[in-house]
């Protein structure tokens, strides 16, 4: 059907089950704590620990590991599949599964996700005080004052291991969020007074994709096979919603 014109979006995502939650919620804070390495003050250090905090808890919640694997492996059959029909492009495809097999092996043999942040002292000194409002001030923690004083070259040496320790996992969730999200296509679709719902069979993630030159945002609902879409304008007092919205909604 075609895409919007329109060259200033904002892409929303939505996911349709607890595996994709925790997948994009584990995105989010490997992409906040990549950032944030490069520490260069004592705010900017407690942000990027309360992110590696965050991390180890939902690493502790679920084995992530095999669930990664099983997805890889599933894209690694289907490509498999894909190589036996006519007109392929089989270079390609070889290329695929080669580097799906290698995803897979490397993320076999890593140490566990998350063991070294879990061990290491400096981190788990400052663990202890995030869940006190403010109980990170320097004053708490003078070790963390001191480290953060230490020589740059010794600090981001330990920060690269840090960073090393969860590279597998970045590579492999990257590998597998960026399979899904390629898995759908994008369509123009039209809401009529803000409202818009749907039905889908077998699909992990939504899409949106809206202008966001109109300042209004979908508010997103749904579970396995249905979904509601309701938008809104930022300013929910004085804002004008228009009759109808147009905006893109792939179902991955």
């Amino acid at each position: 059907m075609g895409e919007l014109t329109e060259t200033n979006f904002i892409t929303y995502e939505y996911p349709m089950n607890e595996k994709i939650r925790s997948w994009l919620r584990l995105e989010t804070l490997l992409s906040q704590i990549f950032e944030l390495s490069n520490i260069t003050s004592y705010s900017s250090g407690i942000a990027f620990f309360r992110s590696v905090s965050e991390l180890i808890e939902i690493l502790d919640r679920g084995e992530v590991r095999s669930d990664l694997i099983k997805e890889l492996e599933k894209h690694r059959s289907r490509l498999s599949t894909w190589a036996e029909s006519p007109n392929v492009d089989n270079e390609l495809i070889t290329s695929l599964l080669n580097d799906l097999s290698a995803k897979i092996t490397h993320l076999m043999s890593a140490a566990r996700f998350g063991h070294q942040l879990r061990t290491d002292k400096i981190i788990s000194m400052v663990r202890q005080r995030l869940s006190i409002p403010g109980g990170c001030c320097s004053f708490d923690l003078p070790t963390l004052q001191l480290w953060l004083n230490i020589q740059q070259s010794e600090r981001d040496r330990t920060i690269k291991s840090w960073l090393d320790s969860i590279a597998p996992l970045k590579d492999a969730l990257q590998t597998v969020l960026t399979l899904i999200r390629q898995s759908g296509t994008f369509e123009i679709k039209k809401s009529n007074n803000g409202f818009y719902q749907d039905s889908v069979e077998g699909k992990e993630l939504l899409r949106i994709k809206l202008a966001a030159d109109h300042l209004i945002y979908p508010q997103i609902s749904g579970h396995k096979t249905r979904f509601a879409l309701r938008f809104l304008h930022i300013d929910s007092e004085n804002g004008i919603l228009p009759e109808v919205i147009r905006f893109e909604l792939s179902c991955c």
